[in-house]
């Protein structure tokens, strides 16, 4: 059975697994109840590699390099969630600063990746 095309990519591995600990993350806001800003991190997190999984499909490397884009945007919106959630003590500041290390790498993988497309 043949693959996806971005389930070779190291960057949606990547991705997927960030996302998990982004889950992890909404689940504490759960337990304080507030909802809206897990369901919020949960969204974005997930935007980022369905938006790398949905670009592979794309039949030009330019409306893959645009998906591409809007991943590494929806990985923004997740670190400036962290920042609220480090303020609302739900994580810590080493806990945002590790994650923070992972999203900068990311960020940087997909926008090299992207480069390579346009």
């Amino acid at each position: 059975m043949d693959d996806f095309r971005f389930e070779q990519l190291d960057i949606w591995k990547d991705a997927m697994e960030l996302s998990i600990k982004l889950f992890d993350i909404a689940d504490l806001a759960d337990e304080k109840k507030l909802y809206k800003f897990a369901e919020q991190l949960r969204a974005a997190g997930m935007s980022i590699s369905n938006n790398i999984a949905e670009g592979s499909g794309s039949f030009s490397d330019k409306d893959f390099a645009n998906f591409l884009n809007i991943s590494r945007r929806s990985l923004f919106e997740c670190a400036n969630i962290l920042h609220i959630f480090e303020r609302r003590l739900i994580i810590n500041l080493e806990s945002r600063l590790i994650l923070f290390d992972e999203m900068i790498r990311l960020s940087k993988r997909i926008t090299n990746f992207r480069k390579t497309l346009i």
